[in-house]
């Protein structure tokens, strides 16, 4: 798949991973002439920004279930919380 084919906000954040990692890789070997390597540091910030988003949104999802103390179970005890 060519290195802009999807964006970074469609993917899902393993992909985006997974393709971040590549990248990293190709980088690292120092054997892409200067224009591919901004290319790819380019895409690279783009599929951060992206996971940073995925992982801030799944941060919220999980302190809002948090604050429902009606039906969490106490992690420590295994019990629920009671109202």
């Amino acid at each position: 798949m060519p290195v802009a084919a999807r964006k970074p906000e469609n993917m899902d954040f393993e992909s985006a991973l997974a393709e971040l990692e590549g990248l990293v890789g190709q980088l690292e070997q120092g054997e892409l002439s200067l224009e591919q390597a901004l290319k790819s540091f380019e895409r690279g910030v783009q599929l951060v920004r992206a996971g940073q988003q995925r992982l801030s949104q799944a941060e919220q999802q999980v302190k809002v279930l948090m604050s429902d103390g009606d039906t969490l179970a106490d992690f420590a005890t295994g019990e629920e919380s009671q109202p």
